[in-house]
């Protein structure tokens, strides 16, 4: 008899669509997110590897702001995996997921370089949750090794690194799957999603990506390297300058996503899961928008000593159907009078460690979502709520499944774990994760230059007006010996 805890199947099935359903999902949507999340578990507990294990390296891990350790927490309950190689350029990191794995019972031998984790036979994947500008070459290194790779969004730093990944999939057949959980792991955008792909909005007009504002430093203090940080080796390809450390802002751990040398502000940290979302919606995976252009964006800090990313932006994407999404730090459409799948206007807030319904009259234009706009209605979906203009949208079955994947999974390394088993493309593949990566950074390039440019999704180039100059932004030079060898 299957059981979890003191909860029979059926006990266990009744409070998993409770939880749901007061998450704002219709009952029927519900009833099939539960019984394809069955099948899927299913699935991913038969052992995936040679002889019933898989061996695990991570590149990036131990610090406490990282992506890693939060992954790391979503294998647990896959009993197959064996952490055997942990790889940072800070010491401080490594002795501390050294500590963790120990702790759960894994010998994990830790190493400083990339290439000499991705060098052991032993390892089959790699989990890849450095900064953005070194995930290509650690990624690409992994992949040419032999390992299949889960790599942190946003997937690259350029364009040019998202088309390189690609042709290195191409070449080696390795699985490649990108964070985006919000395909998997968040229910509610894989119904707006349904909803979207069926046609139920009709033709959609307008998606607003609300993907908040970017932080601002003004000058920060050159300071001594820490103790055990290669601090050459974390620049890597990027130009070699001082360390800065000043309160806690700083051009190294986590506040690197505010400096354009590194990442690319909140156009890929939030982008690369609103945009994706915004891709997703459109059916637009593997292609994109034909054109992009900013409509307002503040001036960004350009002194060189602090965060230069704009701090306020407001970006149009134009897709060929002639939809319009807009990624912006906020300040988009208040919309009054949405409702979830039960008619109610209210929506689940965290407050003092418990989550609770609160009302919610009108959608604010700096609320974190997507705001999708069609003929017949109107949806806004962020993680906490889903919601519409009509409760009809949401509660009512859909009479034809769009089918988006075959299942409905909602771990999203598990994904990775059955790919790697059936060697099909996991939900957030090379051509998802590439391609929305690509959407954000055509955002960025924008912002830099403040050109408008046409973009032709097929051969990835730009087209008609500025194409010069957008061409030259497609890639960046590497600083020695690191080069992009595709």
């Amino acid at each position: 008899m299957f059981e979890r805890g003191n909860l029979s199947r059926r006990g266990f099935m009744r409070q998993s669509l409770a939880g749901m359903t007061a998450a704002g999902l219709p009952l029927w949507f519900a009833e099939r997110v539960h019984a394809d999340d069955e099948d899927r578990k299913a699935a991913a507990a038969r052992q995936p590897g040679a002889n019933g294990k898989l061996n695990l390296g991570w590149v990036g891990i131990g610090s406490p702001a990282s992506r890693a350790l939060g992954i790391y927490g979503t294998t647990r309950g896959f009993k197959q995996l064996a952490h055997v190689a942990a790889c940072d350029v800070d010491a401080r990191h490594v002795k501390k997921a050294r500590q963790i794995f120990k702790d759960a019972g894994h010998d994990a031998t830790t190493f400083e370089d990339f290439r000499r984790l991705n060098d052991r036979k032993d390892v089959d994947a790699v989990v890849v949750a450095t900064p953005d500008h070194w995930h290509a070459l650690v990624a690409i290194d992994a992949m040419r090794k032999g390992k299949d790779v889960y790599c942190e969004k946003p997937l690259t730093l350029t364009i040019e690194e998202a088309l390189a990944l690609m042709k290195v999939v191409r070449e080696t057949g390795k699985v490649l799957q990108t964070g985006s959980q919000q395909r998997t792991e968040m229910p509610q955008f894989r119904l707006a999603a349904d909803v979207c792909r069926a046609g139920r909005l009709g033709k959609i007009k307008t998606i607003e990506c609300r993907i908040g504002d970017n932080p601002q430093s003004g000058p920060i203090k050159e300071a001594e390297v820490p103790e055990g940080l290669n601090w050459d080796f974390w620049l890597g390809p990027t130009a070699k300058v001082p360390y800065r450390q000043e309160g806690g802002k700083t051009n190294c751990h986590y506040e690197f996503r505010w400096w354009y040398e590194y990442s690319g502000g909140k156009m890929t940290d939030w982008g690369a899961h609103h945009l994706d979302v915004a891709q997703w919606l459109l059916g637009m995976d593997g292609s994109g928008p034909t054109a992009v252009e900013v409509i307002d964006a503040a001036e960004p800090y350009s002194k060189g000593d602090g965060y230069n990313c704009h701090k306020t932006f407001k970006v149009k994407y134009t897709y060929p159907t002639g939809t319009e999404v807009i990624a912006m730090d906020g300040r988009g459409t208040e919309v009054k009078g949405l409702v979830n799948a039960a008619g109610e206007s209210t929506t689940r807030r965290k407050k003092d460690g418990k989550v609770t319904e609160v009302p919610i009259p009108a959608i604010g234009g700096s609320e974190n979502g997507v705001l999708i706009v069609g003929e017949n209605g109107t949806i806004f979906v962020s993680r906490g709520t889903i919601l519409a203009s009509d409760a009809k949208l949401l509660a009512d079955p859909l009479k034809d499944d769009p089918k988006l994947y075959p299942t409905r999974p909602r771990n999203h390394f598990g994904d990775f774990l059955e790919a790697v088993k059936t060697r099909e493309k996991p939900i957030c593949n090379e051509i998802v994760g590439g391609g929305s990566v690509i959407v954000c950074h055509l955002g960025v390039i924008a912002l830099q230059t403040g050109k408008k440019f046409q973009w032709d999704p097929k051969s990835h180039r730009f087209t008609g007006p500025n194409a010069d100059v957008g061409n030259k932004m497609i890639g960046r030079q590497y600083r020695e010996p690191w080069k992009l060898e595709v």
